[in-house]
């Protein structure tokens, strides 16, 4: 699983992988961040299968089925 986070810094919505991939993303909605941040780790991969990189072949599943925690900025 990719652990994302997503923050609002005033005028765009951010999300960035708090693993160890730089894999940041932006948004003027919600909906556009996570669009956003899906299609940038997609692309970060797109050479690599997912499951010899360690990963689940389907990150996308676990996406919104968390807790989600606000973060003050």
């Amino acid at each position: 699983m990719i652990k994302i986070e997503i923050y609002h810094d005033g005028e765009f919505y951010c999300a960035r992988c708090i693993d160890d991939l730089d894999i940041f993303s932006q948004g003027k909605t919600l909906d556009e961040v996570v669009k956003n941040i899906k299609e940038s780790i997609m692309l970060y991969f797109e050479d690599e299968p997912l499951e010899l990189a360690g990963f689940d072949p389907n990150p996308y599943d676990h996406l919104g089925q968390g807790d989600a925690q606000t973060v003050a900025g």
